[in-house]
């Protein structure tokens, strides 16, 4: 009676998948052993839902239905660590117990940790190493289904009923998919098969995998996953992008469309989000590569929609430093940062920009300037126009307005005395040359001021208004309403809709600070929101 083969599994080709296929393929016959500390390794991971985990227990369930089938024997083994060893385990801690059971078993170690075979081999015991899997094509995803050609978006939460957005950027519905709510478990399916053949197909790859995030980017579907505890139950969205354009299908003027092919090296894309900011920044791309230019994105997931010679780096898996480095190192001509939220983005955009680079950066804004104002504190206002030069702002899936940047020493608009000349950052509109905006510092605030429209402002923007032969410029606070004049003046008189209020006196810095609470500053403060007449004059 010929002896019947052993062999140990660990933890690495249970989540690869491997043991069941090469069963069903007749190429290992006999005993599974599955150390404990395996199994205790992967109900570690799932518990802090980390998707191997899930993938290993699949495994497992597998072979178990393979031994029910007398196909194979199933035996579990070994010492079971408790979970606190799990999580301070030293680097080879786990595998130790795994080998372990190897030479007591004296079975076969089946591995696809290279490291874990040359150990293993070192003490003695026989090893079968397998590479992982090659990257192949594989089938459609499950959630495919939920898809057609108008589809931009799948959104999946559990116990609710699974809605898509469908249309086009700027015109688009919600749709109900099916009359059912999804349960959590069907999710975990969804998810399962998503990280399942996306670790095995070309043109796919997991960009972030927390314990409560998932991030993956199969061929052109970007799919995120979230799940207990850093959700309140298991969601999964997948988008999806419906057109792919180039620069001609927006209608450029040659005017603009020399400025980019040319003229802009520093270019915001901006809207909202649906937008099709995204869409257009991948038009742009192409339209550089098809230049001879190289190209290379910086994405947090990579998810643009480009041709294969353009090298995407993941800020997900790379540090600043890294990014930085490499981007100088290998000199590409425009580099797109997509996606740019955080204060170490727009530095960052900064950096390599001063550096020489060719920078498109696609920022979140609900109008052109509020793409800017995201820069503002960020960088040193002057060295704004060398960082910024252009701002595309995309509506509805076409380029709604442009503008330009450039810096003049001059007397702001609204401001009388010669002494009063500083460093302004003028905003334009591109097509027309008119001008929009003005930034410009103003005691210790950095302020934007509209030039086309007046009247009340955010509180980060400033504004000001002209008051008979004193100007006096409002800003809104969180608690406070300030007041600054453009001359010096010691004492004035406020007036709101002709009638006189109070009379202040205005300190050296020229502020006048009201609290929001004050009698005097409800009125300040409905007076703006009424847009009522407001003037002052000499006390």
């Amino acid at each position: 009676m010929n002896k019947e083969e052993v062999y140990v599994v660990d933890t690495s080709i249970l989540i690869e998948r491997q043991v069941s296929d090469l069963i069903k393929k007749e190429k290992i016959k006999g005993k599974i052993v599955i150390p404990l500390a395996v199994l205790a390794e992967l109900e570690h991971q799932a518990n802090t839902n980390q998707s191997e985990g899930f993938l290993g227990l699949e495994e497992i369930k597998e072979l178990r239905k393979l031994a029910e089938d007398k196909i194979i024997s199933l035996e579990y083994a070994g010492q079971k660590p408790v979970e606190a060893y799990i999580k301070g385990a030293r680097q080879g801690a786990m595998d130790d117990l795994i080998r372990e059971v190897a030479v007591q078993k004296k079975a076969i170690l089946i591995t696809a940790d290279r490291v874990q075979s040359l150990v293993a081999e070192a003490m003695g015991v026989a090893t079968m190493l397998l590479a992982p899997l090659p990257n192949k094509t594989v089938g459609k995803l499950e959630i495919e289904k939920f898809f057609d050609d108008k589809t931009m978006s799948v959104h999946i939460k559990e116990n609710t009923l699974p809605f898509a957005k469908r249309g086009k950027p700027g015109d688009w519905k919600f749709e109900m998919l099916q009359k059912t709510p999804l349960t959590g478990h069907d999710i975990r399916l969804l998810t399962s098969d998503i990280i399942e053949k996306t670790k095995i197909s070309e043109n796919a790859f997991i960009e972030l995998n927390n314990s409560g995030v998932t991030i993956v980017q199969f061929k052109n579907y970007r799919i995120v996953i979230t799940k207990p505890p850093f959700a309140d139950g298991w969601e999964l969205t997948a988008v999806k992008p419906i057109v792919i354009l180039e620069t001609k299908d927006y209608n450029l003027s040659p005017k603009l469309q020399e400025r980019l092919e040319k003229g802009a090296a520093g270019i915001l894309i901006s809207g909202a989000p649906g937008s099709g900011k995204t869409t257009f920044a991948s038009a742009l791309a192409k339209l550089y590569l098809k230049d001879g230019k190289i190209v290379k994105t910086i994405e947090s997931p990579r998810d643009l929609q480009v041709p294969d010679e353009v090298v995407q780096y993941s800020k997900n898996l790379g540090n600043r430093d890294d990014i930085h480095n490499v981007l100088l190192l290998t000199r590409p001509d425009y580099t797109f940062f997509d996606e740019m939220r955080v204060t170490e983005d727009f530095r960052l955009y900064a950096d390599l920009r001063l550096a020489g680079i060719g920078l498109v950066g696609v920022v979140h804004a609900t109008n052109p300037i509020d793409a800017v104002q995201r820069f503002v504190g960020r960088v040193e206002l002057g060295m704004m126009p060398s960082i910024i030069d252009t701002v595309i702002f995309i509506e509805n899936g076409a380029i709604g307005r442009v503008l330009e940047l450039s810096m003049k020493v001059k007397v702001p608009t609204g401001m009388v005395e010669a002494d009063l000349a500083r460093p302004v950052v003028e905003v334009r509109d591109f097509d027309t040359n008119e001008l929009e905006f003005e930034m410009y510092t103003y005691g210790e605030q950095t302020v934007i001021v509209p030039i086309k429209k007046r009247g009340r402002e955010s509180p980060a923007h400033g504004g000001t208004m002209h008051a008979g032969a004193i100007s006096f410029k409002v800003n809104e606070e969180k608690k406070y309403i300030s007041f600054y004049f453009s001359r010096n003046v010691k004492e004035v008189t406020l007036e709101v809709d002709g009638k006189q209020v109070a009379r202040l006196s205005v300190p050296r810095s020229g502020e006048v600070k009201l609290h929001k609470k004050s009698k005097l500053g409800r009125i300040a403060l409905d007076a703006l929101i009424r847009k009522a007449e407001i003037r002052f004059s000499s006390a």
